[in-house]
């Protein structure tokens, strides 16, 4: 048994992958419902959001998006990983560049995802309009994406998505996580960088949860 298959049948990194599960489950549910209300779907986009660059900061996210990868047969593993390494270069190569580099992620094949029940929480909730309650006070709305803007804009009246609950049970699901396995390290990866990370599982402490 590796390193990572440790890390994934202990007790306690079971339990927060169910409830991130879970958690996912009802940001599809609530975003599929917001969809609805603008008559918004994102089929055929030419800004596809896969081209953009996004950061990801969650330990949570990280071991559910190596557990997705594991899932692949061996060879497009592999396919994905040799990927991985390209992005990064490319996105080191346009470092300090004028313009976003538009980069299409690793793991998209063909316009489809290839661990799409893995991907992360802004994949799963970006494009629609929503609003933040910040930590300072206040809230801050956001639009949408640019092909929201093209389609929908303001033809149909704003409908309220505080997307706050959900980032909240997400930290807190996060913190709970790293008390307990004691991981401090800061994360701020891409897709791309989060896969070609996996010695990240040769530093963390089970404390004796392996079964």
């Amino acid at each position: 048994m590796d390193r990572f298959e440790n890390v994934t049948r202990s007790p306690v990194v079971g339990e927060a992958l169910n409830s991130l599960i879970t958690l996912f489950a009802e940001m599809g549910d609530a975003y599929r419902e917001q969809a609805a209300y603008y008559d918004f779907a994102c089929d055929g986009c030419r800004d596809n959001c896969c081209q953009t660059r996004f950061y990801h900061h969650t330990l949570l996210e990280f071991i559910y998006l190596h557990q997705g990868l594991r899932s692949l047969p061996v060879t497009m593993r592999h396919a994905v990983l040799g990927r991985c390494r390209e992005v990064t270069a490319l996105y080191r190569k346009n470092q300090g560049g004028p313009d976003p580099l538009r980069v299409w992620c690793p793991l998209n094949e063909a316009g489809q995802c290839l661990i799409y029940r893995f991907r992360p929480m802004i994949c799963r909730l970006h494009g629609i309009p929503h609003e933040l309650q910040m930590p300072a006070g206040g809230v801050q709305h956001h639009p949408g994406c640019d092909t929201f803007a093209r389609r929908i804009g303001t033809s149909v009246p704003y409908r309220s998505f505080d997307r706050t609950r959900f980032y909240r049970r997400m930290a807190l699901l996060e913190q709970d996580l790293r008390r307990t396995l004691g991981f401090t390290r800061r994360l701020k990866l891409t897709v791309a960088e989060i896969l070609l990370a996996d010695t990240v599982f040769d530093t963390l402490p089970i404390h004796g949860n392996q079964p």
